[in-house]
Order: structure tokens, then C-alpha cells, then sequence
């Protein structure tokens, strides 16, 4: 047995022990990797950490902790708010506000990742607090990053592009472009419709002064969320479960999750852990005015904070990590009280499980398992059957690794038969390209990852199942329809 195919039945039994017996699935993928890299590919420790995601650690620990201390003080409740008053108490808008939000920053510059950290936080923050399915605010936030992602001065278009141009192949950049926008925006369209969408419009308008009473946070009948939601739904469901019949919230803000142990009672006030009844998030409080979140000070300079990420981002080109972790070091220091919990909250279990599966995908690339699989299919005689099993191997290694990468190295191994002219270069490119970037919403991706670590007062451990199992579903299913409608219309 070669010892490319051992390190891929290593990477099935990792994934069969990870879930049937729960074990943390990053340190199977840490054991696996010890021991694939030291008795089969012959790499001592220096190469088995090269494969370790130094990057998405610090930016999963950076984002989650200046998030976390966001939350702590208030300022994700009074950004929930502004929210709501944007789309004038519309809470069925929100999804799509988030989605064009993300596809707005990718298609002006911003890195995929980078802008998924932006927004995720924001966007689940607001899922929790009305009872919208986080799975799908999730997969909005990712798919509308993936929208505009190949646009003309995008990051990711302009690297495919300049790997077409490279490599002496036909190309489109408005073909690559409008293919990502189109496939993320069906995509984004039928899920909005299965998890929830319909009844969100149901939902009406809810006030958009920050007022509760009758219908708050779009509830029917004072229904309350639970700290999770149902991901077909929009239901509250998870440890905390929702109580209906009660007498609507009375407290200065919307509905929040109730804690675990909390009786239900006709009066009772949806109350998250950590905090009191009537607080209205951390730092300071309504003023006095009922229903209205104000500006403390805490507040004031983690909007800055968040403002600086963007700028510091998207416009001199800084790691995410590095400076979300300094922006959040800078906040303890001057508000120790607001940020005390705020280390425990960092998404632990979500870093180890992500860097563990990252760094066995580094030792396969290592070993070139990723190469030999590649070139295998390179060599098949039938372009068309080469081609949509590229789009496979596009989609199913990118949903652990770089999706550029991956471009990268499947772009040239379709020069051979795309010179043959059986099958059209320009849909065959875009074909890989929605194959390959589609699929990041697998929790093992960057962006599924920062959406898991993002999430709060959710089961992440049946969150992470919802998206393995979302991301398996567009795996299967995408690459298929991608080649249908974009290479086999252009054969020769």
C-alpha cells in the first residue's frame, strides 16, 4: 500500500473514531499526524509542525477574545440594535444585510477570512439575541464573503486570474466573478428558505427604539429564545428551552437566552449567563431612558476598536489576529472589570480541533498526497471526467486547506487536456473556482471555523455537526452542478 493512500484511510479513521466515540477531533488529528509523519512520510517534528496554522490560531483567539470582551461590556447589544433600526425592525433582512456586508468587503479587497471575522461575530451575536437559526446567519456571512470574492479587484480574483494568464489559458474576468456571485446567492436563497426564512418575514417588524413589550424581538405569544436555535427552524432549542405563554419581557432590552437552570414563570425575564436582570450589557446601563442602549465609554472604544480592525485590515493590509489580539489587550487594560471573563470565552475546544485537522492536511501536503491524488486524475484519458473530478478534488481538499492553494495546484493540472480544446478553459476555471471557495463553510476551513468560534450561547458540538454536515451536503452536490452548468456547456 502506497503510503499516500495510508495517510488518507489515517485521515477516515480519524473522522470515524472523532464521531462515534466524541473525541476532540483536532487531537486525533495532532496523534495522527505524529504518527503518519514519523512512520510513513519519514518527517521529523520541525516538518510535521510546518503544516501547523500559526495564522488562523491567533486569528480564532484574536477575534473570539476582542468579541468576547465586546459582548462583556455591551457594545454587540447595542450594535444588534442599530441593526434593527436599519432595516426598520425587518429582522428577516438581517441575514441579507450580513450577506451583502461580506460580499461587499471581499469585492473591494478584503481577504475571505478577514471579512468573515468582521462580520460573523456581529451577525451571530444578533442570531442569538432573536432567535434566528445561527447555522443559517452562519453560512449567509460565508457565502456572501464567497460572492464577492472573485470580483475583478478582489483578492481572490486576482490570483486566479493571474494563474490563467500564466499559464497561457483563455479567461474571463467577469465570467469568473458573476459565476461565484450567482452560485453563492441561489445557494444563499434556498437556505434562507429551509432554515427559517419564511417564518422570519412572518415575524412582522419589531420596535426599532430598543422598546420590549407585546411582540418583542418578532416573538409570537412572549416566546423566548434559548441559547440555541434550531438550525430548520429559527426555534429556539439547546440547553436553555424556549418558554411560550409567558407575559413578554419587560427588561430594557430584547429577549435574551435564558440561563440553563431557570425556571420558567409567567413573569419571568429571559436573562443570558453571566448577567442581571435588567442589565443591559457590562459597562454602564440605559441611562435611565427605557429601551435604549447608550454610548458609555467602554463602548465608544470598542466601536473604535472594531472600526481600527477594518481600517487596520482592509487598509494597510495587517494581520486580523495580531490586531484584534492588541485591540483587545489595549480594552482589559483600561476596562479590567468588563474584560475579566473574557479569556475563558475564547473558543478553546474550536482552536485545538482546527489546528489539529489543519496541520494533518499540512502533513499530507508534506508527503504530496494532495500532488499524487491531483495528477492521478490529471492523467485520466476523458476530459470531461477529469474535469468534475477536479472540481471534487478542488472542493473536498479546500474544505481543510487553502482554497487558493488549491486553485493554485488543480489550475495547472487541467492545462493539459483544456489545451486539447475539448472543454472550454474559461468555464473549466470557473468551475474550480466556485468548486474550491463554495465549500469553506465547512468548520475545518478558516471562515467555518471563525463562524463555529463566533457563535455564543449555542451547543457548539451540535453546531459543529450542523456545519460538517452542511459542508458534506455542498461537497457533494456543488462541484456536480458547477461542472453541469459552467464546462459541460462548453465542450468542443
Amino acid at each position: 500500500m502506497s503510503p499516500e493512500l495510508v495517510s488518507i484511510l489515517v485521515l477516515v479513521v480519524v473522522f470515524v473514531i472523532a464521531t462515534t466515540r466524541s473525541v476532540n477531533m483536532g487531537a486525533l488529528a495532532f496523534a495522527a499526524a505524529f504518527g503518519v509523519g514519523t512512520l510513513v512520510a519519514d518527517l521529523d517534528a520541525d516538518g510535521i509542525f510546518a503544516g501547523f496554522p500559526g495564522d488562523l490560531f491567533v486569528v480564532l483567539v484574536g477575534v473570539t477574545y476582542l468579541f468576547a470582551i465586546a459582548r462583556a461590556n455591551g457594545t454587540t447589544d447595542w450594535l444588534v440594535h442599530a441593526a434593527v433600526r436599519l432595516v426598520r425592525g425587518r429582522v428577516a433582512l438581517i441575514p441579507w444585510v450580513m450577506f451583502a456586508l461580506t460580499g461587499a468587503l471581499t469585492a473591494i479587497g478584503a481577504v475571505s477570512p478577514a471579512a468573515v471575522a468582521i462580520v460573523a461575530p456581529i451577525a451571530l451575536s444578533f442570531a442569538t439575541r432573536y432567535a434566528i437559526s445561527p447555522l443559517l446567519m452562519g453560512t449567509m456571512v460565508v457565502h456572501g464573503a464567497q460572492a464577492g470574492g472573485f470580483s475583478p479587484i478582489s483578492i481572490y480574483g486576482s490570483i486566479v486570474n493571474g494563474i490563467v494568464e500564466r499559464e497561457g489559458l483563455p479567461g474571463s474576468e467577469v465570467t469568473l466573478f458573476l459565476a461565484s456571485l450567482i452560485a453563492n446567492l441561489l445557494i444563499a436563497g434556498v437556505l434562507f428558505a429551509l432554515f427559517g426564512g419564511r417564518k422570519l418575514w412572518a415575524r412582522g417588524s419589531v420596535p426599532t427604539d430598543g422598546a420590549t413589550g407585546e411582540g418583542d424581538a418578532g416573538f409570537a405569544d412572549g416566546e423566548t429564545p434559548g441559547p440555541g436555535t434550531d438550525a430548520t427552524s429559527g426555534t429556539a432549542t439547546g440547553t436553555g428551552p424556549a418558554t411560550s405563554g409567558a407575559t413578554p419581557a419587560t427588561s430594557a432590552t430584547p429577549a435574551t437566552p435564558a440561563t440553563p437552570t431557570a425556571p420558567a414563570s409567567p413573569t419571568a425575564v429571559a436573562v443570558r449567563p453571566g448577567r442581571e436582570a435588567g442589565d443591559t450589557g457590562g459597562t454602564g446601563d440605559t441611562g435611565g431612558t427605557a429601551g435604549i442602549i447608550r454610548l458609555t465609554p467602554a463602548r465608544i472604544a470598542t466601536l473604535t476598536a472594531l472600526v481600527a480592525l477594518v481600517v487596520a485590515v482592509l487598509g494597510f493590509d495587517l494581520d486580523a489576529g495580531l490586531t484584534a489580539v492588541t485591540l483587545a489587550v489595549v480594552l482589559s487594560t483600561a476596562w479590567p472589570d468588563d474584560s475579566r471573563r473574557a479569556v475563558g470565552e475564547i473558543a478553546w475546544s474550536t482552536v485545538l480541533l482546527i489546528c489539529g485537522v489543519l496541520t494533518y492536511v499540512g502533513v499530507l501536503e508534506e508527503m504530496g498526497t494532495i500532488t499524487w491524488a491531483g495528477e492521478g486524475v490529471g492523467g485520466i484519458g476523458v476530459p470531461l471526467l477529469a474535469a468534475v473530478l477536479l472540481c471534487y478534488i478542488g472542493a473536498v481538499v479546500s474544505a481543510f486547506a487553502s482554497s487558493v492553494g488549491i486553485m493554485g495546484a488543480l489550475i495547472p493540472l487541467a492545462v493539459p487536456f483544456l489545451a486539447q480544446g475539448e472543454i472550454g478553459a474559461v468555464g473549466m476555471v470557473a468551475a474550480l473556482a466556485v468548486s474550491a471557495t463554495v465549500v469553506d463553510v465547512s468548520p475545518f476551513s478558516t471562515n467555518g471555523a471563525l463562524v463555529l468560534a463566533a457563535a455564543p450561547d449555542v451547543d457548539r458540538e451540535r453546531f459543529f455537526r450542523q456545519l460538517m454536515v452542511y459542508g458534506g451536503i455542498v461537497v457533494a452536490a456543488v462541484p456536480a452542478l458547477a461542472w453541469l452548468v459552467l464546462v459541460v456547456p462548453g465542450l468542443g
